[in-house]
């Protein structure tokens, strides 16, 4: 009976921990937004934007839209083009409540599988399918329209099961020529290239992007200009040569090349740019979506990133670019009770074998 008694006592002592609940409390940062990786995604040309915070349906806390900006604001800028994200990742449907915050707080696109109608914001929906292993749409992904965005879904894991990337589909997206691009950039590269001013005189065009007080990013827009006359230089208005593009450049950068209809060029804000042709010419002009005239553009768009080293591992020699979805992660708490367990367990075992020992040397004597 005791022997039954001290087993009774020995499972209770291990499985109480088992069955002791941990409690969510508070809420972590995630290290990685600002120490090594973070940095490296900025200068690789990756976004970072907003999804909320872990575990809350922004549909019923409103509260969570403004915290996760501030959130990113205080550790990591949105983007190489601008500190402020305006990017949120929303769920299917969303409240008048939920758009209003979304709103006030500043962002301006929204993605990435949302039926709720509505004109406030630029909708980027997923058409890509993901990049785990037999989803991405492969027949999307080979024949996509041109100047088209294509939109890919990544979660590197889902709850504890750590999600096995499409090897083949990553292989087909970096050997295509398509402009690696995100939401953000793409959304204010084609309201840059709107916007670029030409004017001409004689074998002179100049191009100009005037500073947008409106615009939270500085991005770059695209022109092309069409004309059978060669050109003879491409400068900055003070004198410096403009740079000249790869045609396999496929990062968003200023610079100019010339191509079969006649010259492109990608011009920052705030910038003008002086192009001499070597007779008068007569030419036509007109803004381009994607850049370096490449056939269309493609992001993949993280997901529920709590863990930024967990969702890009898999991709740091990878041209690919990122719109990242960060979501704060809940801190975990230790419930008080498992410390006084943990003693208890420490101070009981070894004074219960002692005891088990002690009672079959007591019976190997009978």
């Amino acid at each position: 009976m005791r022997v039954r008694t001290t087993g009774v006592f020995l499972l209770l002592i291990f499985v109480t921990p088992l069955l002791t609940p941990t409690v969510i409390a508070d809420w972590d940062d995630d290290n990685w937004l600002w120490n090594l990786i973070g940095p490296e995604r900025l200068e690789h040309g990756d976004e970072f934007a907003c999804h909320g915070y872990e575990g809350v349906d922004i549909n019923e806390d409103n509260s969570v839209i403004g915290s996760c900006k501030d959130y990113l604001l205080g550790h990591t800028n949105s983007s190489r083009w601008g500190a402020e994200p305006i990017s949120f990742g929303v769920p299917d449907y969303i409240t008048n409540d939920t758009i209003s915050s979304l709103l006030s707080s500043g962002f301006l696109i929204l993605g990435d599988n949302l039926k709720t109608n509505t004109d406030d914001f630029f909708i980027i929906q997923r058409n890509g399918g993901s990049l785990e292993k037999n989803m991405a749409n492969i027949s999307l992904l080979e024949s996509a329209e041109r100047d088209s965005l294509i939109s890919i879904y990544w979660e590197a894991r889902i709850f504890d099961l750590k999600v096995r990337e499409d090897k083949p589909a990553i292989e087909l997206l970096e050997n295509q020529d398509v402009w690696y691009t995100t939401w953000g950039e793409w959304y204010n590269h084609n309201l840059s290239s709107s916007r670029i001013s030409v004017n001409s005189t004689n074998s002179t065009i100049t191009l100009g992007l005037s500073d947008s007080a409106n615009s939270l990013w500085k991005v770059p827009g695209s022109i092309i200009i069409n004309s059978e006359t060669s050109v003879l230089d491409v400068r900055y208005d003070n004198g410096e040569q403009f740079p000249e593009l790869e045609n396999n450049s496929k990062s968003l950068q200023e610079g100019w090349r010339v191509v079969d209809e006649g010259i492109i060029l990608s011009i920052s804000p705030g910038n003008q740019v002086i192009i001499d042709f070597e007779d008068n010419l007569s030419f036509t002009h007109s803004p381009l979506k994607t850049f370096n005239q490449l056939h269309h553009s493609v992001t993949v768009v993280g997901h529920h990133v709590k863990n930024l080293h967990e969702w890009a591992s898999d991709f740091y020699t990878s041209p690919l670019k990122f719109t990242w979805l960060i979501e704060r992660p809940a801190a975990l708490e230790m419930d008080w009770r498992l410390p006084v367990i943990a003693i208890a367990v420490l101070i009981a075992t070894p004074l219960t074998i002692r005891y088990l020992v002690a009672q079959d040397k007591s019976i190997r004597e009978l």
